[in-house]
């Protein structure tokens, strides 16, 4: 039974194969296709500027500390682990 279906599958997947037609080759690609209104007379790439010189920027001030943070929460988790504790009870 089971060599019976395999082959049914394996005749129509040569079948659809068979009937595949083959790709096209890929067409090569214009501007106009994009919605350009001037069609393909604008060049490839743009001008370049030079580029400004970089700076450094100063560190950011830390406004909380990270032990404030962790503190919170472990808090809020204690908090929310109590809840969820208190309503099991229930």
């Amino acid at each position: 039974m089971a060599e019976k279906e395999e082959r049914l599958i394996a005749e129509a997947l040569r079948a659809q194969a068979a009937s595949t037609p083959e790709p096209s080759p890929p067409a090569e690609p214009s501007l106009a296709g994009y919605g350009l209104y001037s069609g393909t007379d604008l060049p490839r790439t743009a001008p370049v500027e030079p580029a400004s010189p970089t700076r450094r920027l100063p560190p950011p001030d830390r406004g909380v500390p990270v032990l404030a943070i962790l503190i919170l929460a472990a808090a809020l988790g204690l908090a929310a682990g109590a809840v969820v504790g208190l309503l099991t009870l229930l």
